[in-house]
C-alpha cells in the first residue's frame, strides 16, 4: 500500500479515510484512478453504510468495484456476523488495491461471506467462489484458533491472499502445470485424503527447508495459496516502506557479502531478486522494532532456499 494525500492541502491521509483531517476535504478511494480523491460530483458506494466503505461511484452507479465482488454477507439483524462483515470488507479493498496493482483480474472471483453463528462455515475457494467464516473478524476467535493450529500468523487479510491464492491457481498454473509440479509437486493427489492426513497427524521435522508454513505441507495446492498469499504479504509490505521512505542501513554489525543487512525498498521492484535483497534486512529491523514494543516478531518467518525459489515462480507467473 501507497501512503495518500489529501488533493485539496497535500496532508498525509490513509486509505480508510472519509475525509482529510486538516482542510476537511470529503475523501473517497477512486478505483479507477487508483487514488483518494475529493468526492465532490462523484458518489460514495452504496455499501458506505452497511460496509463502511469510502469508495466512490461515478453518479448512477450503485456498488464499487470491491463490494460489488460480494455474493453473500450476514443478515442485517446478525450483529456480530455484520461487525465481523465491516472488517472484512475493509481486508478485500486492500486485496483488491493490490490486485489491481499486480495486474491481477479480479473479474472471475466472488466472495461469500457468510456468518456461523447459525450453523458452521468452512473456509476455502471452489469455482473462482472464495469463502470466508465471518468469525475471522473476531479478535479471539480468530487468536485461540491461531493457537491451536500453532500458526506463527492469522489476519482476514492473509485468508483473503490465500482463497483468493487458490483462484489465481486456475488462471496462472492450470493450463501449463508441469513447471509448477516439478517444484511444489503434483496437484492430482487427492486433496481430501491429503488434508485428513495433515490434521491428523504433525509436520514431518526439517519442513521449514521446503514450506513456508506448516498448512503448505497438506498439498500442492495448499503450498501454492500459501506462497502467494506470502508473496502478496512481501510486495505489500515493500510498497509501503518504500511509500513512506523506510530505508535500513543496518546495525553496527558485521555479515557475509550474501547476506546484508542494509535495504532501501522500492515501489516497483525491477525483478524478485531485489525483493529477496531489500525484504530480508527490512524484517530483521521490523522485528527488532517489535520486540522493544514488547511484541512478537512482526515477520515470523524462515525463508529457505527452496522456499525463495516457489515465491519467484509465483513472481515470475504474476509479472
Amino acid at each position: 500500500m501507497r501512503s495518500f494525500a489529501c488533493p485539496t492541502c497535500s496532508h498525509l491521509v490513509f486509505f480508510e479515510n472519509f475525509s482529510c483531517l486538516n482542510c476537511g476535504t470529503e475523501l473517497g478511494f477512486a478505483r479507477v484512478d487508483r487514488d483518494m480523491v475529493a468526492v465532490g460530483a462523484l458518489v460514495r458506494c452504496a455499501n458506505t453504510q452497511v460496509a463502511d466503505c469510502n469508495w466512490v461511484v461515478a453518479p448512477g452507479e450503485g456498488l464499487c468495484g470491491s463490494c460489488v465482488l460480494t455474493r453473500t454477507r450476514p443478515a442485517d439483524d446478525d450483529a456480530a456476523g455484520m461487525m465481523s462483515f465491516v472488517r472484512a470488507e475493509a481486508a478485500k479493498r486492500r486485496l483488491v488495491y493490490q490486485l489491481d496493482g499486480l495486474g491481477l483480474s479480479t473479474a472471475g472471483v466472488l466472495f461469500d461471506l457468510l456468518s456461523s453463528t447459525n450453523g458452521p462455515v468452512i473456509t476455502g475457494h471452489e469455482d473462482g467462489v472464495v469463502t470466508i467464516d465471518m468469525a475471522e473478524g473476531d479478535d479471539g476467535h480468530r487468536e485461540a484458533l491461531r493457537v491451536q493450529l500453532a500458526e506463527p500468523y492469522r489476519t482476514l487479510l492473509g485468508h483473503f491472499r490465500h482463497e483468493t491464492g487458490h483462484y489465481y491457481w486456475t488462471v496462472l498454473v492450470e493450463p501449463d502445470p508441469d513447471a509448477f509440479r516439478a517444484l511444489f509437486g503434483d496437484e492430482r493427489a487427492d486433496y481430501a485424503e491429503a488434508l485428513q492426513k495433515h490434521y491428523a497427524g504433525t509436520p514431518a521435522p526439517g519442513w521449514e527447508e521446503s514450506y513456508v508454513s506448516t498448512y503448505a505441507t497438506a498439498h500442492p495446492w495448499e503450498d501454492w495459496a500459501e506462497s502467494f498469499a506470502h508473496y502478496l504479504h512481501i510486495r505489500d509490505t515493500l510498497q509501503t516502506a518504500a511509500s513512506y521512505g523506510l530505508v535500513v542501513g543496518g546495525p553496527d554489525a558485521v555479515t557475509t557479502p550474501d547476506a546484508p543487512l542494509e535495504a532501501t525498498p522500492t515501489e516497483d521492484p525491477s525483478g524478485f531478486s531485489e525483493i529477496e535483497r531489500t525484504w530480508l534486512p527490512l524484517t530483521y529491523a521490523l522485528n527488532a522494532v517489535n520486540r522493544s514494543m514488547g511484541k512478537d516478531d512482526l515477520y515470523p518467518f524462515y525463508l529457505s532456499e527452496t522456499v525463495l525459489k516457489k515465491l519467484r515462480f509465483v513472481h515470475n507467473l504474476v509479472t
